[in-house]
């Protein structure tokens, strides 16, 4: 069975899509970007702060889903430049201090909103 997973402490969809799904034990983040949930803004800052930015909104989204950080088993992070690659990886990696998930990284040519960073998660029960 198919549930919905929706949290106003992250950034409400810019698109018809969900801010998550969860089936048979798996949750499937959409992509989620550096929006601050309060006023729906791309968040101040470099690609620091808009990786914080995109974490916390996952973090929020598995919360209300009742999973945890240490249930990922899979991110894809998509970057519009490469070379933000280091810093997004420090902060990525607080959150992942032990046994991180599998994770794929890009560099796109470009992401909505101009925002530096999009990560897209899932994570199993």
């Amino acid at each position: 069975m198919k549930r919905i997973i929706a949290t106003e402490k992250a950034p409400a969809a810019i698109g018809p899509y969900s801010q998550a799904v969860e089936v048979n034990g798996t949750l499937y983040i959409s992509g989620q970007v550096p929006l601050d949930s309060a006023t729906m803004t791309v968040v101040e800052g470099g690609i620091t702060e808009q990786t914080e930015q995109v974490m916390k909104n996952i973090g929020e989204i598995l919360k209300e889903a009742g999973y945890s950080f240490s249930d990922v088993v899979k991110s894809t992070c998509l970057l519009s430049d490469m070379a933000n690659f280091k810093a997004m990886n420090e902060v990525y990696g607080k959150y992942y201090s032990e046994t991180p998930p599998a994770r794929a990284a890009f560099a796109v040519k470009e992401l909505p909103l101009g925002v530096l960073v999009e990560i897209e998660t899932i994570a199993v029960k």
